[in-house]
């Protein structure tokens, strides 16, 4: 148990903080106060920055998580079959409504010749998918334009037209939202990620552009096949929590809402991503999709990142717009387990401003939600499974709530434990133990739980004692208050959950009063 963290230290919000890391943020004094500030998950964009400077990151994240006796989950972001514009001049190419505009596989470098822009592409079958009168939009739909017809002396330019112009620079995103591309959903560069996570020891990786489950259920059989062996050794959790990297599927394609159910199903966690979200489908719909995706996540019992644009002025301003922090609690009253900042923290003016605005507007929000005293039911597919643990989570909170327990703590040694009672939504914070260093990492994505690292007990008497002994340092309780407390026997080893006990801090009959379930 490291206590080298304040005690004043912010109390935790419920729902977590997921940062990008870049150029703004990556320097060892700067993920130490993002951690400080309350970020519990840092995300590495893998369509910027080579493997050095990714693994400078998660490095740094490490050391810093290490130092502040926090666990911190790294996220690698795989960038998925995103086309992008090739390689421009120094200042980008700037095009007019009405010009015309010729895309070129093989052109090395975007130039402009009698008036007509020629720009080199990163996906070279974009000639071929793309029929007459597709739109094409370029930076988030910044840049606008219509394909008019195949080109060039063999047919291999395709000809379009601006109808929104603007300035086109190195490596921005093209969208086409009307044609059906046959790119797979992970490309060869993601699988040259994909085996960099496993063998670097990320805890979560995300897909781009998932369109079907089955491409979420493509790279988890993958990843279930590349198991670093001598990694796991150290780790009691290892056998039951499978050495496979969890997968965070990103809804950003309208063709993933009509397979949403399951995508979240296949998936271990979701993220809406509504920057391509917004380029793809009508903009109004955005935020109706994303209630509907958070929603389905509940009903699923999956964690939910709502991401993309969340501080966006920030990114230059020291100060959010009111819109931006009414999105953020809108994402906490919808449900959210975590919010999302990209390029606030990664190459922003301001990233400790930006998390330290956001973690005072969860904070806030979820103040407001629980005088609203808004109910939430228990994930409709944990009701039907029955499993005595999603039990007594259930019942924990009932008790928690007739008792006016300030928190809860249970031992969760592989994060099933934790997994159920974050959703059952208590409103108070689940303080979850564990000697897995890889389960307390992959615990720090769940709503509400704090997970912490710490030898395994023996016996309930012991970790009543860590119990009341890390609560107490940590600020978060003080003598005669009441606790609710989950644990199974034997501590340490992977099983299912059977006792639950009220533990009063300080009482010095023992504490507790056990419940058998």
């Amino acid at each position: 148990m490291h206590h080298h963290h304040m005690p004043d230290s912010p109390r935790p919000t419920l729902a977590k903080i997921v940062a990008t890391l870049g150029p703004a943020s990556e320097s060892p004094e700067t993920v130490a106060r993002l951690i400080e500030a309350g970020v519990s998950v840092f995300r590495l964009n893998f369509s910027h920055g080579d493997a050095a400077s990714h693994l400078r990151r998660l490095m740094t994240v490490r050391s810093a998580s290490a130092e502040a006796g926090r666990p911190v989950a790294v996220l690698g972001d795989l960038c998925g079959p995103k086309i992008r514009v090739g390689q421009a001049p120094a200042g980008g190419i700037e095009v007019h409504a009405g010009q015309d505009v010729i895309f070129r596989p093989g052109a090395s470098v975007a130039s402009v010749e009698h008036g007509v822009a020629i720009l080199p592409l990163t996906y070279p079958a974009l000639v071929d998918e793309v029929r007459p009168g597709d739109r094409i939009l370029i930076d988030d739909g910044a840049v606008r334009m219509l394909a008019v017809e195949r080109a060039g002396g063999q047919g291999d330019d395709l000809l379009a037209r601006v109808t929104t112009g603007g300035r086109i620079t190195t490596g921005k995103g093209i969208n086409i939202p009307d044609s059906t591309l046959s790119v797979p959903a992970i490309t060869d560069a993601d699988w040259r990620w994909v085996e960099w996570a496993v063998e670097h020891g990320l805890d979560f990786l995300a897909l781009s552009f998932v369109r079907r489950a089955e491409e979420v259920l493509e790279l988890k059989a993958r990843l279930a096949g590349m198991c670093p062996v001598g990694r796991w050794r150290d780790d009691p959790a290892a056998a039951a929590l499978g050495c496979a990297i969890p997968v965070v599927a990103k809804i950003e394609k309208p063709q993933a809402l009509a397979d949403l159910h399951r995508i979240v199903e296949a998936a271990d966690a979701i993220m809406v991503a509504r920057g391509d979200l917004g380029v793809e489908m009508d903009l109004a719909q955005v935020p109706v999709a994303q209630k509907r995706i958070v929603a389905a996540c509940q009903d699923h019992g999956k964690p939910c990142i709502v991401a993309t644009q969340m501080l966006e002025t920030m990114i230059d301003r020291p100060s959010p717009t009111r819109a931006e922090v009414s999105d953020i609690a809108n994402a906490i009253f919808d449900g959210a387990d975590a919010v999302m900042l990209s390029a606030e923290t990664a190459v922003g003016k301001y990233p400790l401003l930006a998390v330290e605005t956001m973690r005072r507007t969860i904070a806030a929000a979820e103040a407001g939600d629980a005088a609203l005293h808004r109910e939430a039911a228990p994930p409709a597919k944990l009701v039907e499974s029955r499993y005595p643990t999603a039990a007594l989570a259930h019942g924990a909170r009932d008790i928690a709530g007739d008792i006016g327990a300030k928190l809860i703590a249970c031992w969760s040694q592989a994060g099933g434990t934790a997994r159920y009672l974050s959703q059952n939504d208590f409103r108070i914070p689940i303080i979850a133990y564990t000697s897995s260093p890889i389960a307390a990492r992959r615990m720090t994505l769940l709503k509400g739980v704090t997970p912490v690292h710490a030898p395994a007990p023996r016996g309930l008497g012991a970790f009543t004692e860590l119990v009341e002994r890390d609560l107490l340092a940590r600020g978060w309780v003080k003598k005669s208050d009441p606790v609710v407390l989950l644990a199974g026997k034997p501590l340490g080893e992977v099983k299912a959950t059977n006792s639950l006990a009220i533990l009063y801090i300080g009482d010095p009959r023992g504490g507790y009063r056990a419940h058998q379930a």
